[in-house]
């Protein structure tokens, strides 16, 4: 691995360059890699960051530090943050992923055609992943343990803003890899801050990356979206809605709510959008948003709304256009379910929507006609997380609809070939 002060006098494509050879060498020996040894790494992974808890800790106090110096919004400071319970669950979530049944070699498919072919459809990994994100130090665990239980070697890119708690984290994955004899290089972290290495990954890195995920601000997803020549899994933001339909039970339906919108707003599930059927309006809209009111959390309404709740501040078109990813709601009355799918198709990022409701066939139309990545009945959209998906962790969440769609786990970061066996078939002239 390249050491820091080695890095500064080198040229950050001439870096990258080499990150990327070195990462396809690694990955060939991952494709192969039992799963035996690639647990055996992830869990010596986990009880190196169980460990380092110490170093960790200062480490993030580190890049808190200059957070604060840069006045970062609260919603980046609380993703930049790690106490002892964070890095807990790191750990758990490495040892999840470990218990996953390994993707690499199975079977999804088979076959036998009438000329006596054997064809089988089986999983492989994809190669070489590139991740570019920021200010979430918990990507590179998650990050690294997902792409090396689908057998990928990756490049990990994280921001200015972690770059010490980052650097922390991926030394303990270093220490799991050589615990299991498999190659350093099949997690690599990019050592320089410079955006021009962004820029060098976006690129391909020669052909040596076969896949970009973006975990960041739209500023970032939208430049990676634009610029990659390579494929991308990824999101541009999450405006989440969440509908109380008039047969929703009141208690479930405020609990719900306050926890999709305040159990950590900064997250990409985190519910943007309150909507609210006309019927449940007299009867839901005032306890629902006294609950978050009292909770912390501003109200932004339509006319309709404020003549119930006046406390609301006014809400424009923009708000409805807006990921707050902060203690914020939009609220607004809609006819029933149909009004809330008109609204969510034309405002949604088709990340996250959930409906609270008891009539079935409100929630079999919600389901059938909305175009969203994840779509929750009577549950918060803080569920929107492979992690909570039984997938261990995820990578990130992707909105797009061609191989990996919703949370990012194991199985979307493998592709596939056919094997084909036969006794001497030819084809017929």
């Amino acid at each position: 691995m390249l050491k820091a002060n080695e890095a500064a006098t080198m040229d950050v494509a001439q870096i990258m360059s080499d990150m990327g050879g070195r990462a396809r060498a690694a990955a060939r020996p991952l494709a192969i890699a039992s799963s035996d040894q690639k647990n055996k790494a992830l869990l010596a992974m986990a009880e190196a960051l169980e460990a380092r808890v110490p170093e960790i800790l200062a480490a993030n106090e580190e890049d808190l530090e200059r957070g604060r110096a840069n006045v970062l919004s609260a919603a980046l400071m609380d993703r930049l943050m790690l106490d002892e319970k964070r890095i807990a669950g790191i750990a758990s979530g490495i040892r999840s992923i470990a218990a996953l049944e390994d993707p690499v070699g199975s079977v999804i498919a088979e076959w036998e055609r009438p000329n006596g072919l054997q064809i089988e459809r089986v999983r492989t990994p994809l190669g070489v992943i590139g991740v570019i994100y920021e200010s979430r130090p918990n990507v590179t665990a998650d990050a690294g343990a997902l792409c090396l239980k689908a057998g990928n070697a990756v490049i990990l890119r994280g921001g200015s803003d972690s770059v010490d708690s980052s650097s922390a984290i991926h030394a303990c994955l270093v220490e799991g890899l050589e615990a299991a004899g498999l190659p350093a290089d099949a997690i690599q972290r990019v050592p320089v801050t410079d955006r021009a290495a962004v820029g060098e990954m976006l690129a391909g890195l020669q052909g040596n990356v076969d896949v970009i995920v973006p975990r960041g601000g739209r500023g970032l997803v939208e430049r990676v979206k634009r610029d990659a020549r390579v494929p991308v899994f990824a999101h541009l933001e999450g405006i989440c809605h969440l509908y109380i339909d008039g047969s929703a039970n009141l208690d479930m339906a405020r609990e719900i709510a306050v926890n999709a919108k305040m159990r950590r707003t900064g997250i990409c599930g985190a519910a943007e959008t309150l909507l609210v059927d006309r019927a449940a309006a007299e009867t839901h809209l005032v306890p629902i948003l006294t609950a978050l009111a009292e909770a912390g959390c501003a109200i932004r309404a339509d006319n309709e709304v404020r003549k119930l709740y006046p406390q609301a501040a006014t809400a424009t078109e923009e708000d409805w256009r807006t990921e707050y990813l902060d203690a914020i709601i939009s609220v607004r009355l809609v006819d029933g379910v149909g009004g809330a799918i008109e609204h969510i198709e034309t405002y949604s990022s088709h990340h996250t929507e959930a409906i609270v409701a008891e009539e079935a066939h409100a929630v079999e139309r919600f389901f059938n006609e909305i175009d969203s990545a994840i779509l929750l009945h009577n549950a918060s959209t803080q569920f929107a997380d492979g992690g909570e998906f039984g997938m261990g962790a995820e990578i990130g969440i992707a909105t797009g609809k061609m191989h990996a769609r919703g949370p990012v786990g194991v199985e979307q970061l493998t592709s596939f070939k056919y094997r084909v066996r036969g006794n001497g078939q030819t084809r017929p002239s």
